[in-house]
């Protein structure tokens, strides 16, 4: 670096002035202003990188391996939701059907009432006491019985289904607690309706009065 010469009167040299101006270079508002020039090149996303491609884009950009399990777990729920109600509705019709075939039917009514007329029009007054029972209210007893023998054997099938269903649905897929209970009393009514119709039919239950 030059010297710095000043003249006895204070005036400063050429090669003063020349030193001064390289001075002033160096100084660190050059660099602040530097340093702001790269600020707002990284503000205007010239200085950043390139972000990386993802691993899971081909050169296409097409995705390689795509993710559907969002849609397969969509599907399955839906799938799932529908099994379930379906099975909740046949443990309740199976439940339902059990009592049915307990406490009677308008369709057990009607048909105890008609083999009661029948019986009447095919008896007279001059038949005897056991055949007018027999006619009049063995029949109709008897057609009582079949009918809740019906409505207890549809229960009992149906109560069974509902219970087997999971066995040929998808493995993993546990059927509702409440499902089960309905349709095992559904069943269990079924059964007990089958029997009492089955030992009234043949008047082991409630048999007809003897005349002798």
């Amino acid at each position: 670096m030059g010297t710095k010469t000043v003249d006895e009167t204070g005036v400063k040299t050429d090669e003063h002035k020349t030193d001064e101006a390289a001075e002033t270079a160096g100084t660190p508002g050059s660099t602040e202003t530097a340093e702001a020039t790269e600020a707002a090149g990284a503000a205007d996303g010239t200085g950043t990188d390139t972000p990386d491609t993802p691993d899971t884009l081909d050169g296409t950009g097409t995705p390689e391996d795509v993710d559907v399990t969002g849609k397969t777990d969509g599907a399955d729920a839906a799938e799932a939701g529908s099994t379930g109600v379906g099975q909740g509705a046949g443990a309740v019709v199976s439940a339902g059907l059990g009592i049915v075939s307990l406490t009677g039917s308008w369709v057990g009514t009607v048909a105890s009432a008609r083999e009661s007329l029948m019986g009447q029009l095919q008896t007279s007054s001059s038949s005897n006491v056991g055949t007018l029972i027999e006619k009049g209210y063995g029949n109709a007893w008897q057609a009582t019985a079949m009918w809740g023998g019906v409505f207890a054997l549809v229960a009992l099938i149906v109560g069974v289904v509902v219970l087997a269903r999971p066995a040929f649905g998808a493995p993993g897929r546990p059927q509702a607690p409440w499902i089960k209970s309905v349709a095992w009393a559904g069943v269990a009514l079924g059964v007990i309706g089958l029997l009492l119709a089955v030992l009234k039919y043949t008047d082991v239950l409630l048999g007809l009065p003897s005349t002798g």
